[in-house]
């Protein structure tokens, strides 16, 4: 195992937020800098899975959501790999302005010298044979994975088994690693109504500024959250907040959602972006249930 690590949570966390989380700002530079915010935000506080949601039901919002996905995708992806894994594309032209994740799986060796009998990797299949693969790992050269068979340019986790002379790696799943291993993304095609009602969530926190202030039901969310195997913490966006959102869709958030929660109590600005709010409910959640 690696050392200095930080073990994946339980429950499993998701995060969701909508399609217009970056309809307040204009410019691309601007965007991809919130985006960021939010993936980091997601790095810190160990967030399993982000899901993007359309919330203009009468709007097509593919391009938004797809700005989106991929400025948190590339976020994800060791630097290493981003290479073999993202073209040249516009929505990426200022990808320069985006955190460091600094996580176990975005390491910084970068010789073959410095791998470690059983430490994971995040690697990329460059080429394959007959006798196996070879994976770009993030060092001097691909290295070999045997008898496995894999097609070029797919992401892959890797497992160290031998160093020195003899390397040999093994294909393992990322749900294998115990480590916080960074976080998926999706698109959603659904509302945020239907993602609750698929009933994939054992445990669904809704934010609003309307909500109950969270200090007040802290206790029971904590009860019901060591219960949970899977809790989904909801955020709106810059022009409307969870409430609005789902009356679109004639629901009530309070039906909806098994907690509505105010995160920040007493605000004194008029309104809290959403990655603002981000950060204040992951942390406050943090320092409840870890």
């Amino acid at each position: 195992m690696q050392q200095d690590y930080v073990l994946k949570r339980y429950p499993r966390l998701s995060i969701a937020v909508p399609a217009s989380l970056v309809s307040d700002v204009p410019h691309l530079r601007e965007k991809t800098f919130k985006i960021g915010l939010i993936g980091r935000a997601s790095a810190i506080f160990r967030v399993d899975e982000i899901i993007v949601f359309p919330d203009k039901p009468d709007q097509d919002q593919s391009r938004e959501t797809g700005l989106i996905a991929t400025i948190l995708s590339y976020l994800e992806t060791p630097q290493y790999l981003r290479k073999f894994l993202f073209k040249i594309m516009p929505e990426l032209g200022y990808a320069g302005v985006l955190p460091p994740l600094r996580t176990l799986h975005h390491p910084l060796q970068n010789r073959v010298k410095d791998l470690k009998k059983g430490e994971y990797r995040e690697g990329v299949v460059v080429s394959s044979d007959a006798k196996g693969v070879m994976v770009e790992i993030g060092v001097e050269q691909p290295l070999p994975v045997s008898e496995v068979r894999v097609p070029v340019n797919r992401r892959v986790t890797v497992k160290v088994l031998e160093t020195g002379t003899h390397k040999r790696l093994t294909l393992v799943s990322s749900e294998d690693v115990k480590v916080y291993w960074g976080f998926k993304v999706h698109v959603s095609k659904v509302s945020f109504g239907k993602i609750v009602n698929e009933k994939r969530f054992g445990l669904v926190i809704a934010t609003s500024r309307f909500g109950e202030p969270l200090m007040n039901i802290a206790d029971r969310l904590v009860d019901s959250w060591k219960t949970s195997k899977d809790v989904l913490v909801a955020f709106g966006s810059p022009e409307q907040g969870l409430h609005e959102i789902v009356k679109k869709e004639k629901l009530e958030l309070k039906e909806l959602a098994d907690y509505v929660v105010n995160t920040i109590p007493e605000q004194a600005t008029e309104t809290v972006r959403t990655e603002e709010a981000v950060y204040a409910t992951l942390a406050s959640l943090n320092l409840l249930t870890s």
